[in-house]
C-alpha cells in the first residue's frame, strides 16, 4: 500500500495532466471553462475523485459532468500513458461547489464592512 505522501504525489500530478487535456486535448464544448479544484485518490489505487468546478457556477454542473463521464474513457487512457502506475485508477467526477461558497462567503463580509464603515460614527 502506498504511502499518504505517495498517494498526494499521484493526486497532484492527476491534476495537473487532466487539467492541461482539458485545455489542449478534449474538444468537448461542454468542458469549456472548467477547472479541476482537486483529485483524491483511495489507498488502493482503485478510484481517483475529480471535483471540477466552471466559472459560470452551479448552472453548468450537470451538463458539465455529462461532458466528463462521457469522455472519462479517453481521459483515463490518456493519463494512464502519462502517468506510470500497475493499475490506473477509475475516475469518478463529482461537482465542487467550494468556489461559490467562496464567493458568497466573500459578498457577505464586503456587506459587513460596508455596513460598519456607515454606522461608523465620525469624529469632527
Amino acid at each position: 500500500m502506498p504511502s499518504k505522501l505517495r498517494i498526494q504525489r499521484i493526486a497532484d500530478r492527476l491534476q495537473q495532466e487532466l487539467s492541461v487535456m482539458l485545455i489542449n486535448q478534449v474538444g468537448d464544448p461542454r468542458l469549456n471553462g472548467i477547472f479541476i479544484t482537486d483529485v483524491k485518490i483511495d489507498r488502493e489505487l482503485a478510484f481517483a475523485d475529480v471535483y471540477v468546478s466552471a466559472v459560470e457556477g452551479q448552472s453548468r454542473s450537470s451538463e458539465v459532468l455529462q461532458g466528463l463521464e462521457h469522455a472519462s474513457g479517453f481521459l483515463r487512457t490518456e493519463l494512464a500513458h502519462r502517468v506510470e502506475l500497475r493499475s490506473f485508477p477509475r475516475l469518478r467526477f463529482h461537482w465542487d461547489s467550494t468556489p461559490e461558497r467562496a464567493d458568497h462567503i466573500e459578498q457577505i463580509l464586503a456587506s459587513l464592512r460596508q455596513d460598519t464603515s456607515k454606522n461608523k460614527p465620525k469624529n469632527e
